[in-house]
């Protein structure tokens, strides 16, 4: 009885919390590259280099890579580091105890991510895309970084390298409901520092890693996306004959 009343507890919050989201920062829409060859083995190499040491994918292995047009070999040159086996889970090193000490929480593992950020604001890849592109430098945060879609979050900018370093810019408005109140509403980003990439580049990247994230989430989508098709025409085959013979049968009853 007591587990019916926390799971009812739950549910209650789930459109608090969808309403919460959609009133935050606007979600950009994410290119979807989950079915470019090139484009998932570029965002598999983003996700090793600079996702992997924080965030596990445990419900991944390296050998699924092989899906999208790599060979053991070049998972062993190029996506190993340690002394993984291209048939082991994409594990950290990295504990639970020094994850809560260095970042206050452990940090999520992104097995799938792109499907659980998924929300009435958009799909989770749109998330993850608007996400990766809104950090912002902050010296009051611990990490000096902050983001837009995710306020006072824990997670430092891995790809300020590539990006540069940005500030945010807000201009005072007058409320339209309101004429006693100032809105601070946000314009845009002021570059202070360039990366290594331009903001073309940047968001190329970055869709690459989302499309990544994405088919990550489930490898077997597109086939199960095939194969849905070819279901339906089955089925459909299926109803005209029915319908048909249906038809003859009844013909002769009558």
């Amino acid at each position: 009885m007591k587990l019916l009343k926390k799971l009812i507890a739950v549910l209650a919050l789930v459109p608090a919390l969808a309403i919460a989201i959609e009133a935050g920062f606007p979600l950009q829409h994410a290119p979807d590259r989950s079915t470019d060859i090139s484009a998932l083995q570029n965002g598999a190499k983003l996700f090793v280099n600079y996702c992997l040491n924080c965030h596990a994918a445990a419900s991944m292995r390296y050998n699924r890579l092989r899906d999208i047009g790599l060979t053991e070999e070049q998972i062993k040159n190029n996506l190993l580091f340690t002394g993984d086996k291209v048939g082991d889970l994409m594990k950290v090193s990295l504990s639970t105890k020094d994850a809560k000490d260095w970042f206050g929480a452990a940090p999520p593992d992104l097995s799938v991510i792109a499907r659980a950020k998924s929300s009435g604001a958009g799909s989770g890849a749109d998330y993850l895309y608007t996400y990766m592109r809104t950090f912002y430098k902050d010296d009051t945060r611990p990490s000096g970084w902050n983001n837009m879609v995710f306020p006072n979050v824990g997670m430092s900018h891995v790809l300020w390298e590539l990006q540069g370093v940005r500030t945010p810019k807000f201009e005072e408005k007058k409320d339209p409901h309101d004429a006693g109140k100032t809105l601070h509403e946000f314009v845009g980003f002021e570059q202070v520092k360039p990366g290594k990439m331009t903001a073309l580049e940047y968001d190329n990247a970055v869709a690459d890693l989302v499309g990544y994230l994405q088919w990550m989430a489930e490898p077997a989508q597109n086939t199960r996306k095939q194969l849905g098709v070819w279901v339906l025409l089955f089925m459909g085959v299926l109803v005209v004959l029915a319908w048909r013979l249906n038809a003859s049968f009844w013909k002769e009853v009558k």
